[in-house]
């Protein structure tokens, strides 16, 4: 089966098996990042809402449900978060949970999902570009550590460097490589996504193209950095307030 391309309706079967009620669940991973694989798995993401007994009670359990499972030869990793750990994540400057609210690849919405995208503006921070920075230096660990060296983990670096430096400069989530590689204009980023899009996870680079990656990977770091000094984006959140009171309403509507 052809896992580049997406089948909502099976996707839909491993939502159907969550056991509480979902906010938003969205497609993340290399689908949101515009280069997977045939044999890449599907990972969605999303905040479910625990029942108001569970919430006020002794029992804390399941703030976070993760579930795996095979769909029609489609691989399905699902992972949310009670909604008030979802939203206290957003304001703690954490980008994947910024990614997974904005996704364009919507499996299930619902009013409370809609309404959470439209106070996105007030949870963005310049202080984000610590997220984006922090990733890219473990993903190009990750990378080095590689024998021999594949285009996948490479990929990741480029796609969360490109992904801060635009939010910094347009205070706008893009988690896509394709699309944000349409400003920057790296030349090798066609040729890195096509390695790993028509072969399988295991898609090898040349060895002598390490010296030249590394230097573009301090080179965007510092593009990176930069850019953060320069945002006009805040220093600290602003839509706490309007959070908290949808948060409540969610709450008090279970």
């Amino acid at each position: 089966m052809n896992r580049t391309r997406i089948d909502y309706s099976i996707l839909r079967q491993q939502i159907a098996v969550h056991p509480y009620s979902l906010v938003f669940a969205t497609v993340s991973g290399a689908h949101l990042y515009g280069f997977p694989s045939p044999d890449s798995d599907f990972d969605l993401r999303g905040a479910h809402i625990l029942p108001l007994p569970q919430v006020i009670g002794l029992d804390s359990r399941d703030e976070t449900v993760e579930k795996s499972a095979i769909h029609e030869g489609l691989e399905i990793d699902l992972v949310t978060h009670d909604i008030k750990k979802f939203i206290s994540l957003l304001l703690k400057n954490n980008g994947y949970v910024l990614e997974q609210l904005t996704s364009p690849l919507v499996v299930q919405t619902s009013t409370a999902h809609e309404e959470l995208k439209s106070l996105v503006p007030g949870c963005l921070t310049r202080y984000h570009a610590h997220h984006y920075i922090g990733f890219a230096e473990t993903q190009w660990k990750l990378f080095k550590k590689e024998k021999p060296p594949r285009a996948k983990p490479l990929l990741y670096v480029y796609r969360v460097l490109l992904t801060g430096i635009h939010l910094m400069r347009s205070g706008q989530i893009n988690a896509n490589l394709i699309e944000l590689n349409s400003e920057e204009r790296l030349p090798y980023i066609d040729d890195l996504v096509t390695r790993k899009m028509t072969s399988s996870e295991h898609g090898l680079l040349d060895s002598h193209d390490l010296t030249f990656h590394e230097r573009e990977y301090l080179r965007l770091l510092d593009k990176l950095r930069k850019a953060a000094s320069e945002s006009q984006l805040p220093d600290a959140p602003t839509a706490k307030p309007a959070l908290h009171d949808l948060l409540v309403r969610i709450r008090l509507q279970t």
